[in-house]
């Protein structure tokens, strides 16, 4: 099961990071071969620097964690990014626009991030699962889909939960094989992994890399 170690996006996304924070974990990328890093956009350009020559992509968090920053800032933060070295855009979508069956403007601001990031990194629609219900998760995943991005992501790791079997199952009844299915929060051991996986997950979002290679 060591394919599991390049499905991962090896993560450090807390609000007290340091540049030695992100310098150990993209040594331990490398290390391990994950598939990518996932840092605040701040950190970008030293995680690009960091992992140059080397097969981990570097993935950051655009309108994060709460997904209520317009489109416009949504995709000026992705060329922003992107500019900096990012090749994988996760970003959250419009919570609150969901909530109130606004479905234009949340495949809108989706879109907005999809077009800026067109050609040059691949897009991570972040839904929040744990704030919805399953009708608006359904939702999530057909407006993520038909927006153009490449994946469906269960959650930020920063609200009342992370992945579930459930959830990771339900989104991949919906956009099957295609878009990526991105599980993350919550992921602490390879049990939980392998799980994820079995119900559809084809990225792992955790702080837990080096643990779960490990238990391998």
């Amino acid at each position: 099961m060591r394919e599991i170690l390049g499905i991962i996006d090896h993560t450090v996304l807390k609000p007290d990071t340091s540049n030695s924070m992100i310098e150990n974990l993209c040594k331990e990328a490398l290390e391990y071969d994950f598939a990518a890093v996932c840092v605040n956009p701040y950190f970008v350009k030293l995680a690009k620097e960091l992992l140059q020559d080397s097969n981990v992509k570097v993935a950051t968090v655009i309108g994060f964690p709460l997904g209520a920053n317009t489109k416009e800032v949504k995709a000026y933060e992705t060329i922003d990014a992107i500019k900096n070295g990012a090749d994988e855009i996760d970003m959250v979508i419009n919570i609150g626009a969901l909530k109130n069956k606004d479905y234009d403007l949340v495949k809108e601001d989706i879109e907005a991030v999809v077009e800026a990031a067109k050609g040059k990194a691949i897009v991570k629609v972040i839904i929040e699962t744990c704030l919805l219900t399953e009708e608006e998760k359904k939702k999530a995943c057909e407006l993520s889909l038909e927006a153009g991005a490449d994946f469906v992501k269960t959650s930020t790791g920063f609200s009342t939960g992370g992945a579930t079997i459930e959830d990771v199952k339900l989104m991949k009844s919906i956009v099957g094989d295609k878009m990526g299915i991105k599980a993350s929060g919550g992921i602490r051991d390879l049990e939980t992994a392998r799980k994820m996986i079995e119900a559809g997950a084809t990225r792992l979002g955790t702080s837990s890399g080096v643990k779960i290679a490990k238990e391998l």
